[in-house]
This record gives C-alpha cells, structure tokens and sequence, in this order.
C-alpha cells in the first residue's frame, strides 16, 4: 500500500437476522463508524465472527463491507484459519474482493513451534503481495507470539503490522521500543480496549478497539488527542470508555456470548442493528442483561 495504515480501525461486529447477514443492519453500521471519522475496518476478526463464519459467509461478509465501505477507508481482512494452507486460501478470497491488507494469526489446532510459526508467515508472504499483520491473540490460537520473532519478519519484510489482543501490556511496551529502535518497519495496533492510553504512550500507531462498534466517536477522540499530546483528554476519554466497557459484565454469560454480546445488544439499543442475534450456538443476551446494557449506555451518556 501507498500509505501505511494507523489511527482507529474498529474490528466490524456483524448484524444477524434469521440466521443470515443483515445486509441493511451492516450498512447503517459502516456508514456510522465511517461517519465518526474511522480510519479503517477490520473484516472477519473475533468480534467479525470469523471462527462463526463458513467460508461462503466470509466471502459475503467482505463483499458486502467493501461494496458499502466504497473506498473511503481502508479495509483489512481477517484470514485467520487453522493452517498455513487454508490461510492462503482465505488470502486469495480477500484479494478476488480487493481488500487493502490481510490479519492471519500463527497456525493452531496442530500445535506447533516457533520455526513452524515463523516459516507459516514467510509462507504467507510469498503467496501474496498485500500487507500482513500478525494477529497475536494467545488466548485462541495457544501461542504468544514472542518479540523477536515479529521483529525479525517485520525486518524481513515478511510482516507489516501486529494486531496485538495478548492482553500483554508489558510486552507491547517492550516491543513498542523494540520496533523504535530497529526504525519502525512494523505498525503497531493494540487491541486493549481498556488501556489504549497506554498504549499510546509506549508508541502505538492506532487501536483495534471492539467497543468501538459501539462508540466509535469516543476512540476517535482519543487518536486525535494522541496525536496532539493532549495525553490529559486521552486519559479521561479512557476513563468514559473503561465505565463503557462495563456493558461486558453480564450475568451467567461467558466469553464471546458476554462481549460481542454485549455489543450487539447495545448496538440494537442504539437503533444500528434491528437484531442482537449471535451466531449458532451463542444465545443472544436478554432480560437483565439487556437492562444492564441499556443502564451502562445510559450512564455514559450514549442512550
């Protein structure tokens, strides 16, 4: 790409309706973020459903965001499969759609090791002339990708970003210096929701916030803050979307069910998406826990 991608590039949350994508649920959605000022879009992530997704579902999911996106911001897509060959394969479906950039993790299921995970990479860069971002998110794939081994393909030119969702806050500092002093061949995403200040501060070169699909304005606010070392607006947008945040904290639901779940409830309390459904077999949240999405969106001033 001409131009390297940076600022805030919310990882798309996907409307649902009767089993099927909610075509004009989706488009209320991407114009809105685009509308908050965005900086791009990251189809077919966790929170795009991409482990929920068949691979027909995929293709219609980054047809459809890149047919309504229609150029005004970047669009990157998730790849991310079990091993390297189905990697490939998803990568050539993205570049038939013509998106701006890939997200793979390392491979997963047949758990592997350090050489294998840096050859899958090295792989992937023959196979495409697109950018590449290592999606490190250990808690899915069972490996944390360790510093300098994405140094070394940053160098190389085998990677051109890291979306970084560890939850490894001192290792992002620590590779925030790393990638400083080697002259910055990778950009750097934190996918924290919670702490992107910090990451800022050690040298982030945008966010991959999922709460942004609900509050897109708030993180936009804080980049362009970050951006001109107005670190005391920085802190305080984090503390208004670290109560945000909270919408999470649902009763008796776990893991994607609680937190895209509580995104595609507020989403539909805000009027974006007409349906808060999740893909089988995720129940979607109701009763109290819809209250508690809706006294959370309250109480930050979003409803």
């Amino acid at each position: 790409m001409s131009k390297k991608i940076r600022g805030i590039v919310p990882p798309l949350t996907i409307p649902l309706k009767n089993g099927e994508l909610d075509v004009p649920s989706l488009e209320r959605h991407i114009n809105r973020l685009i509308t908050a000022g965005i900086d791009g879009l990251f189809v077919l992530g966790s929170s795009g459903e991409v482990a929920f997704s068949t691979d027909e579902r995929r293709g219609q999911i980054l047809a459809e965001s890149k047919r309504i996106v229609s150029g005004r911001v970047p669009i990157m897509a998730g790849v991310i499969s079990t091993e390297t060959d189905r990697v490939v394969e998803h990568i050539r479906q993205a570049e038939d759609i013509g998106v701006d950039a890939v997200v793979a993790t390392a491979p997963f299921y047949a758990l592997q090791g350090v050489r294998e995970i840096r050859r899958h990479f090295e792989i992937l860069r023959e196979c495409t002339d697109l950018p590449i971002w290592a999606y490190d998110i250990p808690v899915c794939v069972h490996w944390k990708l360790p510093n300098d081994l994405v140094m070394d393909l940053g160098k190389a030119g085998v990677l051109n970003g890291v979306k970084d969702s560890s939850g490894d806050d001192v290792g992002f500092r620590f590779l925030s210096r790393l990638n400083a002093e080697a002259g910055h061949p990778l950009q750097l995403f934190t996918g924290h929701e919670v702490v992107v200040d910090g990451a800022y501060l050690s040298g982030a070169d945008g966010c991959v916030p999922g709460l942004g699909n609900v509050d897109p304005d708030g993180y936009v606010r804080q980049w362009k803050a970050a951006l001109a070392k107005d670190w005391e607006t920085v802190r305080l947008e984090q503390d208004r979307l670290a109560d945000l945040m909270t919408i999470v904290q649902v009763k008796d639901v776990q893991g994607f069910g609680a937190g895209i779940g509580a995104f595609k409830t507020a989403l539909q309390l805000l009027g974006v998406f007409e349906s808060n459904e999740m893909p089988r077999p995720v129940a979607p949240l109701s009763g109290e826990n819809v209250e508690h999405v809706r006294s959370v969106l309250q109480k930050v001033g979003l409803l």
